[in-house]
């Protein structure tokens, strides 16, 4: 029988502590949603009372229902007090929720020096703690704090606060590695030895301050932990937590554990790359299983093999976790690249085979003046499907205008665009704060009447990058710019001497790939328009 390890998600707590991640009250809501979406076992919400954003999240999700447990955290008492007269163990209670987190100290160092009591009070704090969380109906996981540490230190006592929660009735004790200063032996060895002690179900918690709390959680489940703790995209304080979107799978795929299920597991991808949007964190393309390159493919060598078989250069499906092939195709390319590419878009390579070598040359030539189309997807499809004839028009700029003024007060840009599609022709104007931020939103307000769901379209990432330095101010950029729908991410570029103009070739293709992709077009779009377009059946 497959064991089950239960997950544990604290995104919107630990995760929160991660430099430049800041959720809001609705963003955390948004994200339990998600979470609880994907089938996760526990979300951990925060401290109920410790912040107005947190109390409102506690408030508002009592009247949801979700599958998983939210969790508040807290800590124990405070030293020579009581557990019934202890603010934060009784904004836990008041908050409703069914399960909570209270975190003790395990290192007699910390209680010395940080507590600044004895060992034989903090044992004290711990016990009344937990006793009073399950006094009130709470299910109680006990997260023992620095606790690698203290058992290196003191393994004797470290045991000792293991066994007074157990005492107190703590159904969970979680060892956690809060330095994140422990390997992967160290912990298998220290986790057996305390399942073999204490009668309870343990976790494990760690952190990734040696690029190693993935392998030191799995190395804790392969010891006998059945809970793990972590984060959505390793979001977290310092080097960041665990990172579930290596740990799920890894259970899943690789070590015959049950987690949150295969079937959910196709939705890994999708959630990641949502909440990364939510907490407006770029996500790494090199992530594992849920990057955007974690299934990408340049080398020809490569491309040829996986082309008579996946396997040779992919260690799963993509698909199992939500994810895609990709290949790259760029001036290394050699024809499998272009082929493959070609393949994946349901072209028509076979009756074409005398345009890989023009579409080969063709991309040379570009990257030559400093295109680059491997970060750019969505723009190597547009000319790809041009090259084969399979690229409508849906929509011509004519001309853009862009007006900046700088007033006392501020700068203020002003873009004016003129675009035609079939025998319509629109004007529309918007302001941004930027003169990219302008072309974008006036973009948008001409296409959006004809195409609601742009609507859904934001840009995601912008970049600038100057290919000639010895041009100075006249040096040709390039641009990429990154648009999502939240479902989907894709990239396009744009190159010139004028940053605006490639600023306005990346925004347009988007647009253009984002229509080309759309599965179905509103109908407030005039029957004229639709009728040149292709959208009315005859």
């Amino acid at each position: 029988m497959t064991t089950a390890i239960s997950i544990f998600d604290t995104t919107l707590r630990d995760g929160t502590q991660g430099e430049g991640i800041s959720l809001s009250a609705d963003d955390k809501l948004k994200i339990a949603l998600k979470l609880d979406e994907l089938g996760v076992h526990y979300i951990e919400g925060g401290n109920p009372g410790s912040n107005n954003k947190d109390i409102e999240f506690f408030e508002r999700v009592k009247g949801m229902k979700f599958n998983a447990k939210i969790t508040a955290f807290g800590s124990t008492r405070r030293k020579n007090s009581v557990a019934e007269q202890d603010a934060s163990l009784l904004r836990i209670v008041e908050s409703g929720v069914p399960a909570a987190t209270l975190v003790g100290k395990s290192w007699d160092f910390h209680v010395h020096t940080a507590l600044q009591t004895t060992l034989e009070e903090n044992l004290a704090m711990i016990f009344d703690s937990i006793a009073f969380l399950k006094r009130n109906g709470i299910e109680a996981i006990f997260d023992a704090e620095h606790f690698f540490d203290g058992y290196k230190h003191n393994p004797e006592y470290a045991l000792t606060v293991l066994q007074k929660a157990r005492e107190a009735g703590a159904d969970w004790i979680v060892l956690c590695d809060t330095n994140g200063g422990t390997l992967p032996g160290e912990i298998h060895d220290i986790v057996r030895r305390v399942n073999n002690e204490i009668k309870a179900n343990i976790g494990i918690h760690t952190h990734n301050d040696c690029e190693l709390a993935v392998a030191n959680s799995l190395a804790a489940i392969q010891a006998g932990a059945r809970q793990v703790q972590g984060t959505i995209n390793g979001y977290g304080e310092r080097c960041g937590n665990a990172n579930l979107c290596s740990i799920i799978p890894n259970l899943e795929l690789k070590l015959d554990y049950s987690t949150i299920g295969v079937d959910k597991l196709q939705q890994l991808t999708g959630t990641a790359r949502y909440i990364s949007e939510i907490a407006n964190a770029n996500m790494p393309v090199g992530q594992p299983y849920v990057g955007n390159a974690a299934f990408a493919h340049k080398g020809g060598i490569h491309v040829s093999a996986i082309l008579k078989d996946s396997k040779t250069y992919e260690h799963i499906r993509p698909e199992l976790v939500g994810n895609k092939q990709r290949v790259l195709v760029s001036e290394l390319a050699g024809q499998s690249n272009v082929i493959s590419k070609a393949q994946e878009l349901g072209l028509d390579i076979n009756a074409n085979n005398n345009k890989t070598r023009e579409i080969i040359d063709r991309i040379k030539e570009l990257e030559h003046q400093g295109y680059q189309f491997e970060g750019a997807d969505a723009s190597m499809e547009l000319l790809l499907r041009e090259a084969f004839g399979e690229m409508e028009e849906i929509f011509q700029v004519e001309s853009f205008k862009i007006l900046v003024e700088k007033t006392n007060a501020d700068m203020v840009s002003e873009a004016i665009v003129k675009i035609r599609l079939g025998d319509e022709t629109v004007y529309t104007a918007a302001e941004g704060n930027g003169p990219v931020n302008a072309l974008d939103n006036a973009l948008r307000k001409s296409l959006i009447q004809f195409f609601p769901k742009i609507n859904d379209i934001h840009l995601s990432d912008y970049k600038v990058r100057v290919i000639d330095e010895q041009g100075a101010t006249a040096a040709k950029v390039r641009v990429l710019i990154e648009s999502t729908d939240f479902d989907n991410t894709w990239s396009t570029v744009g190159v010139s001497s004028n940053v605006i103009e490639a600023s306005w070739e990346a925004l347009v293709d988007s647009f253009r790939y984002a229509i080309l992709n759309m599965s179905k077009v509103e109908s407030n779009a005039s029957e004229n328009v639709r009728e040149q377009l292709g959208l009315v059946n005859h």
